[in-house]
């Protein structure tokens, strides 16, 4: 890892950073809600905002993400959760399960302009697998586009791309039914009894 980066789990503490990576006002900006679920699946009165979301699930015991640092300034984010306890993508047809096993899914990287490029997506990767193992998770997975050599807008390669997940370790399973910049999306898995 790079010795400018530093990882660390996001808690309620880190919101400030969190915000600066994820937001804008209110509710503009992603705040890492969609793949997750409905306020209501998380026991959260209809309407809450997906801030207070995310507040919510930084205070839980299961992660919600991580935050990375690059010389000191925040630079980037990488949303994950269990996905037995994750309800929309636990029950998501266009990403179907494996297996039931308790894997911790990584739903999206956020990477701040001016700091892409630099190792902060990869160095993300590495403290969540770091983190999964440490934490006893069976293995990670997560759902990246393989654009095969060729550019693909930031805004579409929220999900990651499947050669940092392939340098990793993780084993292509299969392609799944979502897409992202008109790429199918394909399900990688590290299982670390396997490693």
């Amino acid at each position: 890892m790079n010795p400018r980066i530093e990882v660390v789990r996001a808690t309620p503490d880190s919101w400030d950073d969190i915000a600066l990576i994820l937001g804008g006002d209110g509710e503009h900006g992603c705040w890492c809600q969609p793949w997750r679920g409905t306020p209501t699946a998380f026991g959260l009165p209809r309407g809450t905002s997906r801030p207070d979301m995310l507040r919510t699930e930084l205070a839980g015991e299961d992660p919600a993400g991580f935050l990375a640092s690059l010389d000191g300034e925040p630079a980037g984010w990488c949303g994950v959760s269990v996905r037995t306890r994750t309800p929309r993508l636990d029950a998501s047809r266009t990403i179907p399960a494996v297996d039931d096993a308790p894997v911790w899914a990584i739903g999206c990287f956020k990477i701040r302009v001016g700091y892409r490029r630099k190792g902060v997506a990869r160095a993300l990767l590495d403290a969540v697998l770091d983190a999964a193992r440490a934490d006893g998770a069976p293995g990670v997975e997560a759902y990246p586009i393989d654009p095969a050599g060729g550019r693909v807008d930031v805004g579409f390669a929220y999900v990651g791309l499947a050669s940092m997940f392939d340098a990793a370790g993780f084993r292509r399973v299969g392609e799944t039914g979502a897409h992202s910049a008109r790429l199918p999306r394909i399900l990688v898995r590290l299982d670390f009894d396997a490693t």
